[in-house]
């Protein structure tokens, strides 16, 4: 079976990123992440992206709120972020409390700042296939690690195992905008395993741990594991039991180290897109090869 690891995918990207920031010298894209409160998986992914962000020569910075803080408290950090010329992208990390008017942020918020797909713009766009819409960096993720490991998405067969709005919605539409035949399986749906099994791709966005067994896929099948889970054991794993999968899938994504890895990669990638367009920017010619192949 061949391992789908997301690190080759993110090199990449980082390439992309680094193309920018060498080509405009000056121009430091920045991200904005906005939080309220101190949940544990919020601190985590934002020392993952700013991590990131420092080895891809971009800027991330923070801006923390209280978790009792007012609606109004709130709206006015977020007004300055939105209107900073030299904030080029906002990530805000949800859910949000309750006293959030979450309505009344997402309808000023710039589409051309919001590089994770929250604003009715970008959700539209993205279902209408529009190529300037930013998706949400997870599902465009699994594509972009379709596309580098050379896995032929047209005329295939996909199956996607969940239908939120942050992966199995618009991973759909990015299937399809990539010619695949696309199901979309939830808790209703009627024998998931017999409709899994048939498919060319399946794709696991459920967030329960390891309950994606080998019944769920066909022989040499390409799987992608989109969950982050904690075990029985406390040990990182995502929806596949991949004890059963490696026997019997063509090829997998690991977790961690699959989709994951390329997520904050794709918000980078993002982030340079955003910026390149608020400053009416051309692109960066990128002679590297389409696809990466492992070596």
């Amino acid at each position: 079976m061949q391992e789908l690891r997301g690190k080759l995918i993110a090199d990449r990207i980082k390439g992309e990123c680094l193309d920018f920031v060498g080509k405009y010298n000056g121009i430091m894209p920045a991200l904005a992440i906005l939080r309220v409160g101190n949940k544990e998986a919020d601190l985590s992914y934002e020392r993952s992206i700013k991590k990131r962000f420092v080895d891809f020569g971009l800027e991330a910075k923070d801006y923390e709120l209280p978790e009792n803080c007012t609606n109004e408290e709130f709206q006015e950090v977020f007004d300055f972020i939105n209107n900073d010329p030299e904030i080029h992208g906002i990530l805000v990390m949800r859910p949000l409390p309750k006293q959030i008017d979450e309505g009344e942020m997402l309808k000023k918020m710039n589409p051309l700042k919001d590089i994770d797909c929250i604003t009715d713009a970008n959700v539209s766009g993205v279902m209408r296939g529009d190529k300037d819409a930013f998706a949400p960096c997870t599902a465009q993720a699994v594509v972009e690690i379709l596309k580098g490991y050379n896995i032929e998405m047209a005329g295939k067969k996909a199956c996607i195992i969940g239908r939120s709005m942050v992966v199995g919605k618009p991973l759909s539409m990015l299937l399809l905008k990539e010619n695949a035949t696309v199901t979309v399986c939830h808790s209703k749906t009627e024998n998931i395993k017999a409709v899994a099994s048939d498919a060319d791709i399946v794709i696991a966005a459920i967030g329960k741990a390891k309950q994606i067994s080998s019944g769920y896929i066909k022989e040499d099948a390409t799987l992608i594991d989109v969950g982050i889970n904690v075990d029985e054991q406390g040990n990182l794993c995502g929806d596949c039991d991949w004890d059963q999968i490696v026997l019997k899938a063509g090829a997998a994504t690991p977790v961690p180290g699959g989709v994951g890895t390329v997520t904050t990669a794709v918000l980078a990638k993002h982030l340079i897109d955003a910026a390149r367009r608020q400053m009416n920017l051309p692109e960066v010619d990128d002679t590297r090869d389409e696809y990466v192949s492992e070596s």
